[in-house]
């Protein structure tokens, strides 16, 4: 069975081709369930009229389908509360962007 440090390492893949790092050090992963024979995680986006939802969804569904035991029920669910902002992003992801503070 995967573990959900394995799953988060999995979403570490997909990163947002507009800003360039990972959806887990930009804090976009809010939550990531694994049980025997699923995993569930909910995302954000960093804006609602964020127009790349749909891939993002897509690419994180396949990043833990790869990860996961042949026959995984996968799904990625989009979520709105809270609504993200940029305190939610890792040190690293603020140094990869050039963050100070």
């Amino acid at each position: 069975m995967l573990t959900e440090e394995q799953a988060l390492d999995a979403l570490r893949q997909v990163i947002d081709p507009e800003i360039g790092v990972n959806i887990v050090d930009l804090g976009l992963v809010y939550s990531v369930d694994v049980q025997p024979g699923r995993i569930h995680a909910a995302i954000t986006m960093t804006t609602r009229a964020c127009p790349l939802h749909t891939v993002l969804t897509a690419a994180a569904e396949s990043a833990l389908r790869q990860a996961a035991p042949p026959g995984t029920d996968v799904r990625v669910e989009i979520v709105w509360d809270p609504p993200w902002n940029p305190a939610m992003m890792s040190p690293a992801a603020k140094q990869q962007l050039g963050w100070r503070g």
